[in-house]
């Protein structure tokens, strides 16, 4: 049978990076293995579930590049593939199990249940269902009733994990759980189970916080007689201090959208998600095909991994320096629009000029807004304008303003060669004039280098903004003189 993986998140929230990370894993596995990758949308919780979080789910895996071959929005063979259209295809399994012996119905009333969790607590006994109802065999008409699966009483359940290894469950630990509440709606671990089996799910690759629930769902697959699918429980991702990731807990961001807004491109942060518990040699670059052609489930940690910031910077900064100009310029431009900055023709030169220097897509705007403000509305650092735009240096700058103003080739060859001779002429350093140029352009003393700079920032800008700083010098000694 071909490879068929499913990843199910719930549209009660935006989308967890842990999340993501389980389903890239889950994508990577069925690429490698020519297999299909099924997105089902699992919306039981009517109240939390929004259909605004379920566009925001599909709309982060389409930028990480996780494409489904089945799903919501492309359909498919096993439709439908929201669980809240699929009311229907549960109840018939239910009654099977109850008409089996298999099931049963329990009438216990929710007061009940807390007062004998209560009471086992106070003896020092682990709180669950006594399973009174187990053998009576109730029929339907009994009232406000639950559905409760009988689960074994003694021995082990063995879950035979690919990741961990077999993990070994005591049966007497177990509970007899409920499938249908008293409303009628079928429980997660029951659905989970018809779902899978009825997609043919053949690996339920999931994090490592669902492996609770596996036992009571390889019951039912087993009650039911359905083959097993293979299963594969991924280790959390830890913060700094090896705790599981939380929103509320670190000053880690854990949503997707959060990072996209950072400025993280995709192709990093999936690159960063792919080793983030996963390894293959030394390889630490990588496209989604590349890791795709060597991923497997044996590479996979069996502890967790811990986030670290400073890596997906890292490799940020890398993407960044692999993108051609043009398509740099389309990820970089709505992050400019959304600072109220608009660009003009200027944005390739410019963005060739901070390409080594940026980590982040906002890092273009932060360090290059200057380039596309007007030029009497550049903000003068008073620091850097104190240190180096000194009455003695006004003088300087007009003369250097007169070798420019002719230059018809606006390179920077040609204006290095103008500088040059300039500074010849003069008997001057270049450090002499190269503070005062970059404070008078960009209005601080940290940027580009000088002759990009001025190049980025075109010739009528560049010479306005200077006659600007020369002005800045000229003022000053006004103000000396008064």
């Amino acid at each position: 049978m071909s490879v068929r993986v499913r990843i199910a998140p719930s549209p009660t929230g935006f989308f967890h990076i842990g999340t993501a990370r389980t389903s890239l894993f889950n994508w990577l596995f069925a690429r490698r293995h020519g297999g299909q990758f099924i997105l089902r949308i699992e919306d039981t919780d009517r109240q939390r579930s929004k259909p605004e979080f379920e566009q925001q789910i599909m709309d982060a895996m389409t930028w990480l590049g996780l494409d489904w071959d089945e799903g919501p929005s492309t359909g498919g063979p096993h439709g439908p593939y929201r669980q809240s259209e699929r009311d229907a295809t549960y109840n018939p399994f239910i009654e099977q199990l109850i008409e089996r012996g298999l099931a049963y119905r329990c009438d216990m009333t929710t007061t009940a249940l807390d007062a004998l969790r209560e009471a086992q607590k106070a003896r020092g006994e682990t709180p669950r269902y006594d399973r009174r109802n187990r053998d009576k065999n109730l029929g339907p008409d009994i009232g406000d009733h639950v559905v409760r699966v009988k689960m074994p009483t003694e021995g082990a359940i063995v879950v035979d994990d690919l990741v961990k290894g077999p993990v070994t469950f005591d049966a007497e630990q177990l509970d007899d759980w409920i499938i249908r509440r008293s409303d009628g709606s079928p429980t997660y671990n029951f659905v989970v189970v018809v779902d899978d089996h009825l997609m043919n799910i053949t690996h339920v690759i999931r994090g490592d916080d669902h492996l609770n629930n596996t036992p009571k769902q390889q019951v039912i697959y087993q009650l039911m007689g359905w083959d097993l699918p293979k299963f594969a429980h991924l280790p959390l991702i830890l913060d700094y201090k090896g705790r599981k990731l939380s929103k509320r807990q670190n000053v880690i961001k854990t949503l997707v959208h959060e990072h996209r807004e950072d400025g993280i491109l995709a192709e990093a942060l999936v690159n960063y998600l792919t080793r983030l518990g996963w390894a293959h040699g030394e390889m630490e670059e990588f496209s989604t095909d590349e890791s795709a052609a060597v991923f497997t489930l044996e590479a996979i940690n069996k502890t967790g991994a811990r986030w670290d910031m400073d890596k997906l910077m890292w490799l940020n900064q890398r993407w960044i320096q692999r993108l051609p100009i043009d398509e740099l310029a389309k990820r970089v431009q709505p992050f400019f629009e959304k600072a109220g900055v608009t660009v003009d023709e200027r944005l390739p030169a410019v963005l060739t000029s901070l390409q080594e220097r940026s980590q982040t897509l906002v890092d273009f705007v932060e360090k290059g807004r200057f380039y596309f403000i007007d030029d009497d509305a550049v903000e003068h650092d008073p620091a850097a304008v104190k240190k180096f735009l000194k009455v003695s240096t006004g003088p300087l700058l007009r003369a250097l303003i007169a070798e420019l103003e002719p230059l018809e080739d606006w390179t920077e060859d040609t204006i290095q060669a103008v500088v040059d001779r300039f500074l010849a002429e003069k008997e001057l350093k270049l450090g002499k004039i190269a503070q005062p140029i970059r404070v008078s352009l960009t209005g601080s003393k940290i940027g580009p280098g000088l002759y990009e700079t001025l190049v980025a920032i075109g010739k009528d800008h560049a010479i306005a903004r200077l006659v600007r700083g020369a002005a800045l010098c000229e003022a000053r000694a006004q103000r000396n003189q008064a």
